[in-house]
């Protein structure tokens, strides 16, 4: 009896679809692989589909770095139309492999926001004046066993802190050393590799870690939802990463996918984002009395480190391979 009704329902279900396609109601799908969370591309789905009754917008939230090797395994049956959201050092390796298309005039990615580091904390347990205020701050013998860290092998985010760091001991020392020795400690700090960034942010939350390396956007977002979190600004300098977007090559509709990388650019739409969903938008010009005080808070706070993006995009996934092989995990055994 099950599976006779099992079938008549897929039977009508199957009558309304041919009804819906013969009707001319089927709408064009725009899939779009993206780290930036429901929040964002939920309110950016329904304004563009507004805007385009004609398309469905569909999404998949994943991490930066999933996003990319997704799209590489993708290579010869790309699934894709758009790439939204991740380090730029991300989509130019991208494009020297030859997974991406032609986005805006001839560049293959565009930026759309700035994505600075920052040190979080629980609001519960620490004040802006007990929070670590720099980067070796969080190395302190007591924060030991009380920092949660992102994942760094899916994180664009925690790939850019993890190059700083080896960047700046190449400017003072000339080789890397001192950068693998800071890594190091800061694994003996860290109470776990949290793969997931909202697992991340609860667990922050319920004192399960007190401190964490993360990026603004997320937890303004974590804060406006009622997270108890704070933030500080390092004050030596933090990585400010250009947030891109592009067209994925080979996408069954590279047209559309090019509408929407213009569309998230324009001034209303940045606006948008700044306002509901708290991106910092990458345009330098939009009027400043438009932007929400958060935002000229954060330009007049933040304190941008000098990063050489070139390096990081050569270098970067080989110092993350000799972390991962020789550093993870390893600061927990001699503790």
């Amino acid at each position: 009896m099950r599976f006779r009704k099992a079938a008549a329902a897929a039977a009508r279900l199957g009558a309304c679809a041919l009804l819906a396609a013969c009707s001319g109601h089927s709408r064009t799908p725009l899939l779009i692989y993206s780290p930036h969370g429901r929040d964002l591309l939920s309110l950016l789905e329904r304004r563009f589909e507004a805007e385009n009754p004609d398309v469905d917008v569909r999404w998949l939230d994943m991490g930066s770095q999933d996003a990319f090797d997704r799209i590489r395994s993708e290579r010869a049956n790309p699934q894709a139309d758009l790439w939204f959201g991740g380090p730029h050092v991300l989509f130019e390796r991208a494009a020297r492999e030859s997974l991406l298309t032609t986005t805006s005039g001839d560049s293959l990615w565009v930026s759309v926001y700035l994505t600075p580091a920052v040190i979080a904390y629980n609001a519960q347990v620490l004040d802006s004046a007990s929070a670590p205020h720099d980067w070796d701050d969080v190395l302190d013998p007591k924060w030991a066993g009380k920092v949660l860290i992102r994942d760094p092998l899916a994180s664009g985010t925690m790939r850019a802190i993890f190059g700083m760091v080896m960047e700046r001991s190449l400017r003072a020392t000339g080789d890397t050393a001192a950068g693998v020795r800071w890594l190091r400690r800061l694994d003996a700090q860290t109470k776990q590799y949290v793969f997931n960034p909202t697992l991340m942010t609860e667990m922050l939350g319920r004192r399960e870690g007190l401190i964490t390396l993360w990026d603004l956007p997320d937890l303004m977002l974590n804060i406006h939802e009622g997270q108890p979190l704070g933030y500080t600004f390092p004050r030596s300098g933090t990585p400010v990463i250009i947030d891109a977007i592009a067209v994925v090559r080979g996408a069954r509709h590279a047209d559309l996918a090019r509408r929407f990388a213009a569309w998230v650019r324009t001034p209303a739409i940045q606006l948008l984002a700044a306002r509901e969903a708290l991106r910092i938008p990458s345009r330098t010009d939009l009027p400043v009395d438009s932007l929400p005080p958060w935002v000229r808070d954060v330009e007049s706070r933040m304190v941008t480190e000098p990063m050489d993006w070139n390096l990081l995009e050569r270098d970067g996934a080989g110092w993350m391979q000799y972390w991962d092989r020789n550093i993870r995990n390893s600061g927990h055994r001699s503790r």
